[in-house]
C-alpha cells in the first residue's frame, strides 16, 4: 500500500519537478529563435546599466561582470537561467523577472545589444606570480571549450572569458568546482575537479589576461554614445559577493 501512494505522489509531482526544465528550455529556444530588434534592446539595457554600467564594463573589484562583447546565446541562457532558478543570483534575479526584464523578444534583443557593446580595454587582472603554470593549465583543461584566446563559442554556449575581471573569475571558478553555481557545464565541473588554490588562482589570473581583438575592444576614454555622459550609475554592493572571494 506504502508503495501505491508513493507511487502515485512521485507521478503526481513529476510534472512540477519536470516542468522548470522545461520552462527555461522553451524560453531559451524561444528567444534564440527571435530577430533582435537592436534599438529595443538599448531600451531594454537601462535597467542594466545601472550595476554592468553604460558601457557594460562591470566594476574591476568583480562584484559585477563585464557583459559587453559576450555571445548573445550565453546571455540568453544566462538571463533565463537565473530567471527559472536555475543559477542562483539573488541580485540578478529580481531584474531578470518578466514584469522587469519582459518576455522572450526583450531578451532576444538585450542579448543581441550587449553582444554589440565594445570591451573595456583595461579590465581587472590578477597578481601575476604563477602565470607560466596558469597557461599550462589552460592550454591542457580549458581551450577545447573556450578557445585558444579565451573567445568562446556562442553555438555551444560557451562564454567569452577573454578580458573579464579576475576577482569575477576567480569567483565564478571557486563557485563552479563547489557546485555552487548550478548551470555550469559539467564538463568544465569534472575537468577542474582536482584544481586546488594554486591551480585556480594561476589559471584564473592567466585568462584574466586574456585580450579581446582590437575590433572588440573601445578605444580609452570611451563612453557609450546610446547613454548621456550625466547617466548616473551606481552599483549597489551584492550582498552574496560582498568582501569575499568565495
Amino acid at each position: 500500500m506504502n508503495r501505491i501512494i508513493l507511487g502515485a505522489l512521485l507521478g503526481a509531482l513529476a510534472p512540477l519537478i519536470a516542468s522548470p526544465a522545461a520552462a527555461w528550455d522553451e524560453e531559451r529556444e524561444a528567444a534564440m529563435a527571435l530577430k533582435p530588434n537592436l534599438q529595443n534592446g538599448r531600451r531594454v539595457y537601462e535597467t542594466c546599466a545601472i550595476c554592468h554600467s553604460p558601457m557594460g564594463w562591470g566594476v574591476q573589484q568583480g562584484r559585477y561582470p563585464q557583459i559587453a562583447g559576450q555571445h548573445a546565446n550565453v546571455t540568453i541562457k544566462q538571463l533565463t537561467d537565473i530567471r527559472q532558478g536555475n543559477r542562483d543570483n539573488p541580485t540578478m534575479y529580481p531584474f531578470a523577472q518578466m514584469g522587469v526584464l519582459g518576455g522572450p523578444q526583450n531578451i532576444a534583443d538585450v542579448a543581441a545589444y550587449i553582444a554589440k557593446m565594445p570591451m573595456t580595454p583595461q579590465n581587472a587582472v590578477g597578481p601575476g606570480q604563477d602565470l607560466e603554470h596558469g597557461k599550462k593549465l589552460y592550454k591542457e583543461h580549458c581551450v577545447k571549450c573556450h578557445g585558444a584566446n579565451g573567445e568562446g563559442d556562442n553555438k555551444e554556449f560557451q562564454p567569452r572569458i577573454q578580458g573579464q575581471h579576475y576577482d569575477y573569475l576567480l569567483r565564478q571558478f571557486y563557485w563552479i568546482k563547489d557546485g555552487r553555481r548550478r548551470n555550469a557545464d559539467q564538463t568544465m565541473v569534472k575537468q577542474i575537479r582536482g584544481f586546488n588554490d594554486r591551480d585556480i588562482v594561476a589559471v584564473v589570473d592567466y585568462v584574466s589576461r586574456l585580450r579581446p581583438p582590437k575590433e572588440l575592444t573601445a578605444p580609452p576614454g570611451y563612453w557609450n554614445p546610446d547613454f548621456p555622459s550625466n547617466f548616473t550609475y551606481v552599483p549597489p554592493l551584492a550582498p552574496q559577493d560582498a568582501g569575499r572571494t568565495r
